[in-house]
């Protein structure tokens, strides 16, 4: 569909017929407790409608993106996460990693997470919750962001430090956000991300004022930190559509 052309979206009356065909579909001889079940499910109800819908709505240009998340979440973390409640925010040219951090996703969770799944260091044995602050977090309700889709961390930052970004309103992925990017791109190719690079995520501060950096090194993943003021060739940002 090209970007521009209208879609005509259904009238009430359509909304009414299709609502009733829904309700039709429900047995009349269920019982009370089959009932309440589907009730107390209601989440999973409602993406398994929205799913039939999906296939054939032109409007909805993230459908696939959300089921393959919501497949991610229950995967990964055995979480049901209804990720078609969640505000996507208007996509950017070259921004094509739609990224989606479910509530209660923490540094620490996440950092665990990718400890189960293969080898992991980081600078401290601290709680990354407790040393780690983000400009975004999904402590009390799930969000997500865009980034580019690259293994590397974005050339167009490197040489630019955490403060200089901030000077400049280039807003940077956190580590909560990198962590998430880590796993989804693991289980889809097996494969790890910033190889030859490192991601500094320029949306997070430690509380010593540092910023958390991410990359792959000698079969394991690390998560070290930086100062605020330090930049170099290999030290990039990834920018953040929010």
């Amino acid at each position: 569909m090209s970007k521009n052309q209208t879609v005509r979206m259904m009238t009430a009356g359509q909304m009414k017929d299709l609502a009733s065909a829904i309700v039709q579909g429900i047995p009349s001889d269920l019982t009370f407790e089959a009932a309440q079940r589907f009730i107390e499910k209601k989440k999973s109800l409602v993406a398994e409608v929205r799913k039939i819908f999906a296939v054939s709505n032109p409007a909805d240009g993230f459908s696939n993106l959300l089921y393959t998340w919501q497949s991610f979440y229950h995967q990964v973390f055995g979480a049901e996460v209804d990720c078609f409640g969640i505000d996507i925010p208007e996509r950017q040219d070259g921004f094509d990693r739609l990224l989606v951090i479910a509530e209660g996703m923490t540094p620490q969770r996440l950092y665990d997470k990718c400890v189960e799944l293969f080898s992991c260091w980081k600078w401290t044995d601290d709680n990354l919750d407790e040393v780690v602050s983000s400009e975004r977090t999904a402590k009390s309700g799930a969000y997500a962001i865009w980034v580019r889709d690259r293994v590397e961390a974005d050339e167009e930052l490197k040489n630019i430090s955490a403060d200089k970004l901030k000077e400049r309103n280039i807003p940077g992925i956190t580590l909560e956000e990198r962590l998430i990017y880590e796993l989804k791109y693991f289980k889809e190719t097996g494969k790890h991300l910033d190889i030859d690079n490192i991601t500094l995520c320029s949306g997070s501060r430690l509380s010593s004022g540092g910023v958390p950096l991410v990359y792959w090194f000698r079969s394991e993943m690390r998560v070290l930190w930086a100062g605020p003021d330090v930049r170099g060739g290999g030290l990039r940002a990834r920018q953040a559509v929010s």
